[in-house]
């Protein structure tokens, strides 16, 4: 994936879009140009969602209610009724603002709660993403006053009160549509920003790719134009080892766990798949894995015997393993293999007493999957789930998945990416696991580790989107295929 601005998915900071407003207005663009675009791109939106109604339009002091009286007198010049309630006296608006406000020649009145009478839409335009404190006062109640009586909500860049840089609420209500400008914020897609913006519309106001191509982001929301390029291609000519040999550590008597993840890498195209149990397990694994195959293991030392076999090209623990010694040994063991690995659940557990053991063996590719209490186990990070994600990589050498409905997977080197299609069905016992078994088998066939595991995260959110109500664990494997089908590229001769 690029680092550069050229795809759009990128998600850029309150700082990085301010900084491309100015880049814009330095090469001829003016404020209120940008201004005007924004506006009329959201009295757009509105028209494309509704029929024509009674509005009320929010504005606040800065260019958010600026947007806002642009917005109001596009959707009044096509015939809407368009009230507009602005939040301090109308002489503190200053810039491009001031030129808009000044545009503005229908009702002007107080941002009160009262001004929602006969309202059938609100158009929130009071603050926008760069607001750094609580939503409070008569905003404040105008805002609640909007949620109690049911109205639909319109946001301005994002709804007032949500962080643009973090997704934190400070006050939000739920929107039913935002639209936002140029690219998404993080408080697009971070939780609870994310569920608070409703649909988002991202609309072009006229700032060129030469000004967005300066700004060289290094967060981007997870689709596969981030990674589909990097799939590994299905040979015409090739056959199964080529396609990698994924091994992973079989738990017990938690079997199930490892069998999920192992169903995983064979669906997302793993050549050959084999689990190591032990040997009083054999009959369970054996019985119920057909075309994976079963490795007893006798005693601790087979297992590193095992990992002298130059075949496998890739290594899974964690599903099912237990927190233990043995798990803690067996960890180090496949790390000092040199081998991409895919770490989750009790193996990383198994560190929380001194997770500095595993920051220190981690030197070649690896992949930790955690949830948010196993996170807080092994780092002391602090601060929004990208920060948190990208200090734990750092400091581990590991790409990081920090998993949740806006999971984050964020590289040593700072680049992230937030992944926002895990649908609600995936809290269920199990899905985890079938997440690291599909990183692991696009890990065993080459693909660089950063790539699949956000490739794995959007492919188990879209598997899951496609079963619909009801899913549990098992169902997942079975749809990665479906999902496959509807990204593959052409069969490479080889």
């Amino acid at each position: 994936m690029s680092k550069g601005i050229n795809s759009r998915n990128a998600v850029l900071t309150v700082k990085e879009l301010g900084d491309a407003d100015r880049m814009a207005q330095s090469a001829g663009t003016s404020e209120a140009d940008l201004m005007q675009q924004a506006g009329q791109a959201v009295a757009e939106a509105i028209k494309r969602r509704w029929t024509v109604r009674e509005v009320v339009v929010l504005c606040g002091p800065g260019n958010n209610g600026g947007d806002g009286f642009v917005a109001a007198r596009c959707l009044a010049d096509a015939g809407w009724t368009v009230r507009v309630a602005l939040l301090g006296p109308r002489d503190s608006l200053t810039g491009a603002a001031a030129v808009h406000a000044q545009r503005w020649t229908g009702s002007l009145e107080p941002l009160t709660p009262a001004t929602l009478t006969d309202a059938m839409l609100v158009v929130d335009a009071i603050y926008g993403a760069g607001l750094s404190r609580k939503v409070e006062g008569v905003a404040e109640e105008t805002l609640i006053a909007v949620a109690r009586a049911g109205i639909p909500l319109v946001a301005i860049d994002v709804p007032s009160g949500v962080l643009g840089d973090t997704g934190e609420s400070l006050g939000a209500i739920a929107a039913a549509l935002t639209v936002t400008f140029v690219r998404k914020k993080p408080g697009h897609v971070l939780e609870p920003g994310r569920s608070l913006c409703g649909d988002v519309v991202v609309a072009d106001i006229g700032i060129s790719d030469a000004v967005l191509a300066r700004i060289q982001p290094t967060m981007y929301e997870n689709d596969p134009g981030c990674w589909v390029d990097a799939i590994p291609l299905l040979q015409s000519a090739g056959n199964k080892y080529q396609r990698g040999h994924a091994l992973i550590s079989g738990g017990y008597p938690q079997t199930g766990a490892s069998r999920l993840a192992a169903r995983a890498a064979a669906r997302v195209g793993a050549g050959l798949i084999t689990i190591a149990v032990p040997d009083h397990a054999l009959p369970i694994y054996a019985t119920a894995l057909i075309s994976i195959m079963v490795h007893p293991l006798l005693a601790h030392e087979d297992f590193n015997h095992l990992l002298d076999d130059p075949r496998f090209s890739a290594v899974l623990i964690g599903p099912g393993s237990g927190v233990s010694e043995q798990t803690r040994a067996r960890v180090l063991a496949m790390l000092g293999s040199g081998r991409p690995i895919v770490l989750d659940a009790d193996a990383l557990t198994s560190f929380a007493g001194n997770p500095a053991e595993l920051e220190w063996e981690i030197t070649g590719p690896c992949i930790i999957t955690p949830h948010e209490g196993e996170f807080r186990r092994l780092f002391a990070a602090t601060g929004d789930k990208v920060t948190r994600a990208r200090a734990a990589a750092r400091v581990s050498g590991a790409i990081v998945v920090l998993k949740g409905r806006d999971t984050v997977i964020a590289s040593p080197d700072g680049r992230a990416i937030i992944n926002s299609n895990a649908p609600p069905t995936l809290a269920t016992a199990g899905s985890g696991d079938v997440l690291s078994g599909l990183i692991l088998g696009l890990l065993a066939q080459g693909m660089e580790p950063y790539l699949a595991a956000a490739a794995g995260v959007w492919m188990h959110g879209a598997a899951a989107t496609a079963f619909g109500s009801g899913l549990m664990a098992e169902d997942l494997p079975d749809l990665v295929p479906g999902v496959s089908d509807r990204l593959s590229r052409p069969v490479a001769a080889k």
